[in-house]
This record gives C-alpha cells, structure tokens and sequence, in this order.
C-alpha cells in the first residue's frame, strides 16, 4: 500500500532529510587520501546526534554502521572498516536520518583525490541520471516514466543500471511501498500523486549489470570488478512539482 503524507508529515521528513543533506556536504569536504571509511562513519554519526537527528541504518535489519560506504566497484551496503582511501578512488556515500519517527534518506558518489576522466564520467552520468528522473516525478505521470528516464540516460553513455536494488517510498518506515526501479518502460505501474514520497536512487556501473553480494551478506559489488557510482535524493511530489528534501536547494 502506498501511503501519502499530510504537509506535516513532508515537512518531518524534510527536516530529517535536511539533516542528512548537511551531513553528506560536511563528509564530502573531508573526504581524502588516507582516511579509512570508518573515520567517515564516525563523522557522519555525530554530524546526525549534533543536529538533533537520530540514525537511520545503524541497526536496521542488523547493519552495524550509519554510514554506507562503498568504495570502487561496490556499489552499495558498504560497511566501514579501517580500510583506507587512496588517491584516485570513488566512494558512495549512503546516509539515513530520523527525526520525530520520519526518515531522510540520501546518497552521493565522491571522489577521492584526484580521479581520471573516464571515472569522473561516471559519477557525472550517474548524478544526471538521477535528476533526469526526477524531471518526471510529477503528479500524473507514471512510476516508470521515473525509471525510464534513468535508464535511458544511462545506457545512452554507454553504462548499465543496477537492476538488483531500487529505489523506494520513505516517511516512518526507511523502506515503503512503491519499489522504484532505475529501469523499465514508460506509462507503466501507479499513477504518482501529490503526497507520495519517494526515494530515487539511480546505481550505475561502467561494466555490466551483474552484482554479488560479499561473504558480510551487505556490501554489493559489480560481478566484473567494474567501477560504480551511486547517487541518491528523497522527494516529495507535489502537484506544483517534485520537491527535493534532501538537498537545501529544494526543487529541481
């Protein structure tokens, strides 16, 4: 069941989102050759309790962290460890907040150091990619008119979409009914409506689609050891537009 939310309950979501959205900057500023992730982690923890947020993953179905961090060709789930960045990396960051019981949820791929052109690709189509789709989160249109905006973007470089995770509804569960796929054909699935928040959450890789799953049975990698890159926002959809609640620029 898809469950649309009051003002109110946006507005809850939005100061969790805020929060995360603050977080992620304040990572990504501090982001560079030498830290391992689990510095990164406990960056992100406290940026969430100062603000007056609770942690959205650390617990959640056994996760052991705040912070998804996920490095080169994992693509998502990763959890910190003293594994150390190095120069030329990618890392996606995968943040979660909770304020009054609503969740925020975002993610963004960052580089580490400096990164060649070809990478720096496809964090850029990737980052594209995700407003692309929520170009088409409009009140009217169809749930995969978003995934196939995604798609299309996507394979138009040259890359595939993570077909094995997808995006979701978000509000006082981090995980909602509808599943939002980064792919499939337009004019299909539940008409959106103002009040649905969703979170879109384009994974791409610059090989093929293949994933496998680690022997921690959370962090995923590319089955080919190709590189990917992972971008994130929670939306709320409105009948003047998508509003964007976890970045401080609002809408797209």
């Amino acid at each position: 069941m898809i469950i649309l939310k009051s003002p109110d309950e946006v507005d809850k979501i939005g100061r969790a989102g805020r929060i995360v959205a603050e977080v992620l900057q304040e990572l990504k500023s501090r982001v560079k050759p030498g830290m391992t992730t689990l510095d990164l982690d406990r960056i992100a923890e406290e940026g969430i309790r100062k603000r007056g947020g609770q942690t959205a993953f650390k617990g959640y179905r056994g996760f052991p962290a705040t912070l998804c961090a996920s490095v080169n060709n994992e693509i998502v789930h990763g959890i910190p460890s003293k594994r150390r960045l190095q120069e030329g990396d990618i890392i996606g960051l995968d943040l979660g907040a909770i304020v009054e019981g609503y969740y925020g949820d975002a993610a963004i791929t960052v580089a580490v150091g400096v990164i060649g052109p070809e990478v720096l690709r496809l964090v850029q189509v990737t980052e594209e990619s995700l407003y692309r789709g929520i170009e088409q989160m409009k009140a009217g249109n169809r749930l995969s008119d978003v995934s196939h905006a995604v798609q299309t973007h996507v394979e138009a470089a040259g890359y595939s979409v993570v077909k094995d995770f997808v995006g979701h509804g978000i509000g006082q569960a981090l995980h909602e009914e509808p599943q939002l796929p980064n792919f499939g054909k337009p004019g299909q699935g539940p008409r959106l409506r103002a009040g649905m928040v969703l979170a879109i959450e384009p994974m791409v890789n610059m090989g093929k689609d293949s994933v496998r799953v680690l022997s921690d049975h959370w962090t995923a990698v590319t089955e080919d050891g190709s590189l990917s890159a992972h971008f994130e926002h929670t939306v709320a959809i409105t009948d003047a537009g998508p509003v964007i609640l976890t970045s401080n620029n609002g809408r797209v």
